[in-house]
């Protein structure tokens, strides 16, 4: 394999095939994206991918099964068999995002290239299906078996409390080792957005000295920290109860019975608005009605009702005193 040139290795389409995976991947050379008939694509310029053939980026990966370029001509050799089996496919800039179809194919350095080439699609397709199932599972949860549900609830509860674990124990960490004068760091790239799943996980831990003038910071955090620890040693009963308090939280979280002193209505309307409806209103207004009658022996309903309107007519005219 050493010893073959590649400008005769890559004349296989098998072999050709091996060198798009592998220019597919992160490993290979920067592209952009952009709409090519209304589909979006990844595109590069034909110098850059000349470059990357003949000197690729620092840190690069070149897989071992594939012969190194050793000059120009062998890298433009292959990157032309690359237009002729079209894995790449030539175009021109339109506009910002927006590329054109052109009559020449033929390889040129100065022109863009955009891939052409999908690679193995079977990883893509599982995974597209596994998503459209897993939406579907989602929609049909309340026909689930109720085992399958309670599965599902310990599952979420379990991770929930992991996660929270989890960032409580990485702050305790650095603050403690924070107090002495390091910086240290458990997982320190866990929650970095720009790195993938596997480097988020890399490095496993990270220390650093701490920067000056955070001296009285941390001996102030030291004391604080201190004084719980005291609280906690010579006040035990509070401190059991707060632990005792803990666990009976969690016990009522796995079990959901959180919000068990609350009836099923009110669990249902818990975010309807609280509005009074038009037969609470009439049956308020009745009991108003009731309470400014005043109970005269003697009188009948007519009696009453004018006795109403005449405490009416005077309340307006007090008012009517009262702004002028």
């Amino acid at each position: 394999m050493a010893t073959t040139s590649p400008s005769v290795f890559y004349e296989k389409e098998d072999n050709l095939k091996k060198l798009c995976d592998f220019l597919r991947t992160r490993e290979g050379p920067p592209c952009r994206e952009a709409l090519l008939l209304e589909k979006r694509v990844l595109y590069l310029k034909g110098e850059k991918l000349v470059n990357f053939l003949v000197e690729p980026k620092k840190g690069t990966k070149w897989p071992k099964k594939l012969p190194r370029f050793e000059n120009r001509q062998d890298a433009i050799a292959a990157c032309k068999d690359l237009c002729t089996h079209q894995y790449l496919l030539r175009c021109e800039k339109r506009g910002k995002g927006e590329l054109g179809m052109m009559r020449n194919r033929d390889f040129d350095e100065s022109g863009y290239f955009a891939w052409i080439y999908e690679g193995n699609t079977t990883m893509r397709h599982l995974m597209t299906a596994g998503l459209v199932m897993g939406f579907l599972c989602c929609v049909c949860f309340p026909i689930w078996p109720t085992f399958l549900k309670v599965f599902v609830w310990y599952m979420s509860v379990s991770l929930l409390l992991f996660i929270f674990f989890l960032i409580t124990s990485r702050a305790m960490l650095f603050l403690v080792v924070w107090i002495v004068g390091w910086e240290c760091w458990f997982l320190p790239n866990l929650f970095d957005e720009s790195l993938g799943f596997v480097d988020s996980f890399k490095p496993i831990i990270s220390v650093e000295s701490t920067k000056p003038g955070q001296l009285p910071y941390r001996l102030g955090v030291g004391l604080a920290v201190g004084w719980f620890c005291y609280w906690a040693v010579t006040q035990p009963s509070e401190f059991d109860g707060f632990v005792k308090g803990q666990g009976d939280f969690l016990k009522d979280l796995y079990a959901g019975t959180l919000l068990s002193d609350m009836s099923q209505e009110q669990k249902e309307n818990i975010d309807k608005p609280k509005m009074q409806s038009l037969d609470d209103l009439l049956k308020s207004l009745d009991k108003e009605i009731e309470e400014n009658i005043q109970p005269d022996d003697g009188l009948d309903d007519e009696d009453k009702l004018d006795s109403l309107l005449d405490n009416l007519i005077e309340d307006e005219e007090d008012v009517g005193e009262e702004e002028e």
